[in-house]
């Protein structure tokens, strides 16, 4: 053991259907040791991270949006009278929403 090149031994805990993955994942390349296979993808696997403050913006307005078509819609309702100004702050917050998944749309590619 004194002689051995990897002296450093981690242990991790895995579900029953993590196991099962693992090993289904494990059938699909020419290996056949665990060890090698989780070994490889610690060093070389990829991970992915998903960045979603611009989905969660769009969100933020797609529900400013809602407040303030229902507002309109109360008062439509109750007077009658549609304002321009309405009209104007939605157009805004849709142009927001489109440069948004313009942006979401820009970086997944």
């Amino acid at each position: 053991m004194a002689n051995r090149k990897r002296n450093i031994q981690l242990k991790i805990w895995v579900t029953e259907e993590e196991r099962k993955l693992i090993e289904y994942k494990m059938s699909l390349v020419p290996t056949r040791q665990i060890g090698a296979y989780i070994r490889k993808m610690a060093i070389d696997g990829y991970v992915i991270h998903t960045d979603t403050a611009n989905i969660k913006a769009m969100n933020k307005e797609l529900r400013a949006i809602g407040r303030n078509i229902n507002q309109i819609a109360k008062r439509v309702n109750s007077t009658g009278d549609i304002y321009r100004e309405d009209i104007a702050e939605l157009r805004e917050r849709l142009g927001e929403i489109w440069r948004l998944q313009r942006t979401i749309l820009s970086t997944l590619r």
